[in-house]
């Protein structure tokens, strides 16, 4: 039970918070709640369906399907993140000083919304397959029940969850004009973050070198399986042993994505 509860926190943390950072960075647009869970819904849908194909998936490419998927739903999910955060550094300041018309802060905001709620469905895609190729991994494995399995579960994806809503609760306290500093900081770090785990994969599929592997090595004090490390993983891309590939590529999509949005801010409003 413990392992299916670890398992699934893991995974729905990572979509908990990027969820409650769009909650907090969308809350002047009107109607937002039902895109982000439409969004949600077609990440769950998603999940099922590459978890029931899972087998095919995995033989496809000489074995290391599974890998490329990841690593394609990976690439879309750090496109859609980086275009949102580009659009909102040119559009933002002024969504900001719109806020009281909701009627113009949707018009401005649909852009926005569809890139953010695509990258919400891949997410949810994403965290909710792998979290079911582990469970069944488990249940193959061990001599757990079903019941175990479950309760593990649900434990694991309450607490997921409520992390989600603690970091929308504390947004929630950033005035409006700052608010789309704050998310955009944070959004430029899951992508960067969703980034290195890009490179992760393609490592273990034996399409990228590692070049150097591990960079460096902080398991000792803050390994990844710890509550702190699993917390910088969702929020940073954060993993204990890095290869050289994985920062390399963090670094670049931090440094490209935000060149883009001070182009952007720095453009002339229309």
């Amino acid at each position: 039970m413990f392992a299916a509860t670890l398992i699934v926190f893991r995974e729905s943390l990572e979509a908990a918070l990027i969820l409650g950072i769009v909650a907090a960075a969308t809350r002047t647009i009107a109607g937002r709640a039902w895109w982000i869970a439409l969004g949600a819904a077609a990440g769950v849908v998603g999940a099922i369906g590459v978890a029931a194909v899972a087998q095919s998936i995995s033989q496809m490419a000489g074995g290391a399907g599974q890998e490329l998927f990841t690593a394609i739903v990976l690439a879309l999910a750090v496109a859609m993140l980086a275009w949102h955060n580009i659009w909102m550094a040119g559009h933002g300041r002024k969504m900001a000083m719109q806020a009281r018309d909701l009627g113009q802060s949707v018009a401005r905001g649909d852009a926005a919304l569809t890139a953010i709620i695509t990258a919400i469905a891949l997410t949810v895609l994403r965290e909710g397959s792998e979290t079911v190729l582990f469970l069944m991994g488990i249940a193959t494995s061990t001599e757990s029940s079903r019941a175990a399995l479950a309760i593990g579960s649900v434990l694991g994806l309450a607490a997921g969850a409520a992390a989600g809503v603690l970091m929308y609760a504390g947004l929630l306290r950033v005035p409006v004009s700052r608010l789309f500093v704050v998310t955009g900081w944070l959004i430029l770090l899951l992508a960067a973050g969703m980034a290195g785990q890009f490179a992760r994969v393609l490592i273990q599929a034996d399409v990228l070198p590692a070049l150097a592997s591990p960079l460096w090595d902080t398991s000792s004090w803050m390994p990844d399986n710890s509550l702190l490390g699993t917390l910088l993983h969702a929020l940073l891309g954060y993993q204990a042993q890095p290869s050289a590939t994985q920062v390399l590529f963090y670094f670049a999509a931090f440094v490209l994505i935000l060149a883009a949005m001070r182009r952007a801010q720095s453009r002339p409003a229309a």
